[in-house]
């Protein structure tokens, strides 16, 4: 590749043939996304029932890039900076952040993975690839109850390469308060083992508060199997919050693949609060996705949450939180 360098053009031309340069050295950097769009409904919410064209309802919209740099002995720097928009209304998602889904940079070799910057939690991750048969996405997804715990900032991260089926995550997100470490501090790990067809995951996440006195912690044991066309989940996680309120929860659920393009999905849910306070809720949802070619598919999803003793949950999807407590989903996502 050849450059042409422009006299007079100042700091502006140098910082652009740098770009270049290091793009050249760039073993991939892949532009990627999902565009999903569907139609929701809400019921039995406080302000009443409501019809809404939704953004993300089966996997959040997001335009990403990452990207891998071969730098030889087996060691390979790394990258991805991915935003979350609303494909309703073009808007920027993640409270306007530019790359508010993921933002981090690392290095990958023989030993594992450390990254650092804006990144998912092991705990989260364990949610929505092992436990959750919705994968935290549509009206079943297990967020509306469970703890999600999605992204950590200002985090590093090791993730283990895999030995004899045993891998291993763990995260730091520094508080960054002067004076005081403890402040908004978050420690989240997990441990994950796979065999044939079993998979098993034991996570656990605490994060302090504001004043760094009070902190929240969750701990969740996993397990999915696979058998023939059905693959079976559960989870199980015990919950304390920053008031000291404790919780379980339980989670039950199957994907079981319907002839060569359907999948049907289902789960249920029980929270049972310990606090004496009385504050529990079951939910129970079931979908179906159906792929019109390796990147489209269609989806359908129907969720409904009883709550009693106070408890307000609702049902959501991927990236809203929900207004009532039944939910209906029916959409289109395309992944590029």
């Amino acid at each position: 590749m050849k450059y042409r360098h422009i006299a007079g053009a100042g700091a502006g031309a140098c910082a652009l043939a740098l770009f270049a340069t290091c793009a050249q050295a760039q073993s991939f950097v892949k532009v990627y996304g999902v565009a999903d769009a569907g139609i929701v409904l809400d019921r039995g919410g406080a302000a009443g029932s409501s019809q809404n064209i939704g953004s993300g309802v089966a996997s959040g919209s997001r335009l990403g890039f990452k990207g891998k740099e071969d730098l030889g002995d087996g060691l390979s720097a790394v990258f991805v900076v991915e935003n979350g928009y609303n494909i309703d209304t073009g808007k920027a998602a993640q409270g306007g952040l530019l790359f508010g889904r993921q933002a981090y940079v690392g290095l990958s070799g023989a030993a594992g993975t450390i990254s650092l910057g804006r990144q998912y939690a092991p705990y989260y991750k364990v949610m929505r690839d092992i436990a959750d048969p919705f994968c935290t996405g549509l009206a079943g997804n297990a967020q509306n109850i469970l703890p999600g715990l999605g992204r950590v900032d200002n985090s590093v991260e090791y993730q283990s390469p895999k030995w004899n089926g045993l891998s291993a995550d763990v995260l730091y997100g520094a508080g960054e308060v002067a004076g005081d470490a403890a402040k908004n501090r978050t420690f989240d790990a997990s441990a994950t083992y796979e065999a044939g067809p079993l998979t098993l995951a034991l996570t656990h996440h605490r994060q302090n508060d504001a004043t760094g006195a009070a902190h929240e912690r969750n701990t969740m044991l996993v397990g999915r199997y696979r058998f023939g066309t059905v693959t079976a989940h559960a989870a199980f996680a015990r919950n304390r919050n920053v008031l000291g309120h404790a919780s379980r929860d339980a989670l039950l659920g199957a994907a079981v693949q319907a002839g060569a393009a359907g999948r049907v999905l289902a789960s249920v849910i029980v929270h049972h609060d310990d606090s004496g306070r009385g504050a529990n809720a079951r939910q129970a949802a079931i979908g179906y996705e159906y792929s019109l070619s390796r990147r489209t598919d269609l989806y359908a999803a129907y969720g409904h949450i009883v709550n009693s003793g106070g408890a307000a949950y609702t049902v959501g999807d991927a990236t809203n939180a929900g207004t009532g407590t039944t939910g209906i989903n029916l959409g289109v996502r395309h992944v590029f």
